[in-house]
């Protein structure tokens, strides 16, 4: 093995591929922990191979999400060539397959969602990946997803590796249109999501090949049995999304990948709102594949983050800190004496009932009023410019009475801004629907 890379120390070897060879390597200047692909020297040989393999490194520089693995640098040694890459401590959704075949519905689409956006993101910037598959996600034990293996991606501003009539990729994931060969465009890689995320809620692939059909020919001409045939615990909007992904033709699958995006979202905001990473972590110790103190160190970080104490199992209230565990004691005691508390989507905390803006004299039930609201899909709520939480909240927020400033905010929505009036000792209910934020656009060009 190798003991040097460029400026990076080589640790150990982490896995081997047909094409090249990952290892695990500290970068010295920074004393970070990296990954470092590296082309085989068999392969290297081949020169439309090695072409392909500093294309992925150029596609996958040029990508700076937070769900695409990140590349920090490209070094061509003579014939030998390496990628630089972010490490990341975790499991690919191939091995966590095999380790539970099938996933609970909310884990699968907060993993598809993820790889969506990460999709969205290429999409936009004109590249296919044409290999989506669990192998090429990653899920790290802090809850993030990482979309990798950008080798066969295809850049229309590009001339194509492959030849006309040619179809590249994995043949289970494969669309239809990819296996014969004919130009493919980004509904080839919602095919591919479809595929992984019914594999992720029934155990097993829509298109298995037997012996009358290959693998490819039942993609092509085939249907596939409906998720809720194999489980009907699987909710229909679900069923729906992967029955988008699926359409034979691309004309009949999503129009563009964010609108996956904001079906996948609307299926999880009536569950856990936008706590997508302390959900991960959560089932990953619930599972196994994670310590309790690997968990309880992401949870009590990502607590700060809005992910709170209501995202832990039962079983794991070991888990929730001292003090949080005296918030929820305090909590019950309130309810009972009949005081006004709020559960901000971070973690139960006692709210401004308890506390005056002077912070000396305590609120009066005259001085305050509630705020509920009902947020379609969900939002991040500001009140006077300070965070309070993330809908849905269990509770309504107790605020000082008054003119208060409302903001609701979600990436994929346009900003609602609203000036409101908390009445003493009464509660404002206040419904909304947030407006992608294409279609406000799309209006303003047509008037």
């Amino acid at each position: 093995m190798v003991e040097r890379i460029g400026n990076c120390r080589i640790i150990g070897e982490i896995g081997s591929g047909g094409m090249a060879t990952v290892y695990k390597a500290v970068q010295e200047p920074l004393g970070r922990d990296v990954a470092i692909k590296t082309l085989k020297p068999s392969v290297a040989l081949d020169a439309q191979f090695a072409e392909r393999f500093e294309r992925e490194a150029h596609f996958m520089a040029s990508l700076q999400h937070e769900n695409i693995l990140h590349v920090f640098d490209f070094i061509k040694d003579g014939r030998s060539m390496h990628i630089v890459m972010e490490y990341v401590q975790g499991i690919d959704l191939y091995d966590l397959l095999e380790y539970t075949p099938k996933l609970p519905w909310d884990i699968a689409a907060i993993i598809a969602l993820q790889v969506a956006r990460a999709l969205d993101y290429a999409h936009f910037r004109g590249i296919v990946h044409r290999d989506i598959k669990p192998a090429n996600v990653m899920i790290s034990y802090q809850g993030e997803v990482k979309l990798m293996d950008f080798g066969i991606a295809r850049d229309d501003r590009l001339r194509d590796l492959t030849e006309a009539g040619t179809g590249v990729g994995t043949p289970s994931y494969m669309s239809p249109e990819q296996i014969v060969g004919d130009k493919i465009d980004f509904r080839s890689d919602l095919f591919s999501v479809g595929i992984v995320l019914y594999q992720m809620l029934t155990g097993q692939k829509p298109f298995v090949e037997d012996a009358e059909r290959s693998v490819m020919q039942k993609i092509r001409l085939d249907r596939y049995t409906p998720m809720r045939k194999i489980d009907s615990s699987i909710p229909r909007p679900l069923e729906r999304i992967v029955e988008n992904c699926l359409a034979k033709m691309p004309a009949h699958r999503y129009s563009n990948t964010q609108r996956l995006i904001e079906d996948l979202i609307e299926v999880l905001a009536g569950k856990i709102g936008g706590n997508y990473a302390g959900h991960l972590v959560n089932y990953l110790y619930d599972i196994g594949i994670i310590t309790e103190e690997e968990a309880s160190n992401v949870l009590d970080l990502s607590r700060t983050n809005n992910v709170g104490p209501q995202t832990l199992r039962t079983r794991d209230r070991r888990l929730i800190p001292e003090v949080v565990l005296v918030m929820i004691f305090m909590l019950a005691v309130a309810v009972i004496a009949g005081f006004r508390i709020q559960e901000l989507h971070g973690g139960l905390t006692l709210d401004t009932l308890l506390t005056s803006q002077s912070e000396t004299a305590p609120l009066s039930l005259e001085d305050s009023g509630r705020l509920s609201l009902n947020v379609d899909p969900w939002a991040h709520v500001w009140i006077d410019g300070e965070h309070l939480l993330t809908t849905p909240a269990a509770f309504p927020i107790t605020l000082p009475s008054g003119k208060r400033h409302l903001k609701l905010e979600n990436p994929y929505y346009e900003d609602e801004l609203h000036e409101i009036i908390i009445e003493p000792g009464e509660t404002l209910t206040l419904d909304f629907t947030l407006t992608p934020r294409g279609e406000v656009r799309d209006a303003e060009a047509e008037r």
